[in-house]
C-alpha cells in the first residue's frame, strides 16, 4: 500500500493455486492471503485492546518514514451498487485490504486473472477524480515465499509450516511475558530496541538459538536470561521421525506502550 496506489503482485508460479481459489470461491467474493513483503517499511497488524475489540495499527521501522505498507490479505467484493456513485471503494479491514467493486468489474477481474493479465481498479467517487486511488493487480515471475521458506527453494510440507508457525508464536509469547518484559526494558535502555536476528535452530544435531542487536551478539547477561525462557520453548516442539529441520531468523522491535 502506497499513497494513492496499492500494488498486488501475484507470482506466475501460483497460477494453478489461484485458479483453484477462483473455482471454489463465491462468485461475488474473492479473498486471497498475502506473503510477507520484505520491501515494505511498515506492515498492517490487528491488535486486541483491553476491552476485547480489535484495532488496526501499522508497525514501522524506528525513525524511518512510512512509504510502503504491507498487507496480510486482500478481498474483492462485488457488493458495490452502480448507483452508489463510486467507481470502487477500498478500505483497510483488520490487517488486510478490502476492495468493493461492481459485479461487472468483478467479472472483468476474474477474466484477467484467468488470462494472467494485469488489471487495475480505480477507486473513488465518479465526480472526484483528484482523490481517486488505484489498486493494481500485477503478475510477476518471482516466486512468493512464506517467511519460514526464505532462502530455501525446498518445498516444505504443510505439517512443517504449521510447526514453524506454532514455534514462532510460542517464542513471541515468551518474549512478551514474565521476566522477559524486564529484560526488554533494559535492552531498550541500552540502545538495543531491535532484537535480532534471533536465529532459532531445531535439527537432529542442534537445538538452540543465537541472538544479537545492532550487528553484535547480545551481552552475556541478556543471553543467559533469554536462555532460561527460550530453550524450553524450542524443546517443547519435540521431534518425530521424518520431521524436517527448522532454522529460522526472527526480528523483534521493542516498542513503548504509550497510554
Amino acid at each position: 500500500l502506497e499513497a494513492h496506489k496499492t500494488l498486488i503482485k501475484i507470482p506466475s508460479t501460483g497460477y494453478n493455486e489461484l485458479m483453484k481459489a477462483l473455482t471454489k470461491s463465491n462468485e461475488h467474493v474473492l479473498a486471497v492471503g498475502a506473503c510477507f513483503n520484505e520491501t515494505a517499511d511498515s506492515h498492517l497488524i490487528c491488535v486486541q485492546a483491553d476491552d476485547g475489540q480489535y484495532q488496526t495499527q501499522a508497525i514501522s521501522i524506528h525513525n524511518q518514514p512510512r512509504k510502503v505498507t504491507g498487507s496480510c490479505f486482500f478481498i474483492f467484493s462485488s457488493a458495490l451498487k452502480a448507483s452508489a456513485g463510486y467507481l470502487a471503494k477500498s478500505s483497510i479491514v483488520e490487517d488486510g485490504l478490502m476492495v468493493q467493486i461492481t459485479v461487472e468489474t468483478m467479472a472483468e477481474l476474474r477474466r484477467s486473472l484467468r488470462e494472467m493479465k494485469d488489471y487495475t481498479v480505480t477507486c473513488g467517487r465518479l465526480d472526484q477524480s483528484e482523490s481517486q486511488e488505484l489498486v493494481c493487480v500485477q503478475w510477476m515471475e518471482e516466486k512468493c515465499l512464506l517467511p519460514s521458506e526464505r532462502g530455501s527453494s525446498q518445498r516444505r510440507s504443510d505439517t512443517t509450516l504449521l510447526s514453524t508457525a506454532w514455534l514462532t508464536e510460542r517464542i513471541a509469547e515468551s518474549l512478551m511475558l514474565g521476566h522477559c518484559v524486564h529484560i526488554s526494558t533494559l535492552l531498550k535502555e541500552d540502545g538495543m530496541a531491535k532484537l535480532g536476528p534471533l536465529r532459532v535452530t531445531s535439527t537432529p544435531q542442534e537445538v538452540g538459538f543465537v541472538a544479537g542487536s545492532n550487528g553484535q551478539p547480545l551481552p552475556a547477561q541478556y543471553l543467559n536470561a533469554l536462555d532460561s525462557v527460550l530453550i524450553p520453548v524450542i524443546h517443547s516442539r519435540g521431534r518425530k521421525r521424518g520431521d524436517e529441520p527448522i532454522v529460522m531468523e526472527l526480528i523483534f522491535y521493542i516498542l513503548e506502550n504509550i497510554t
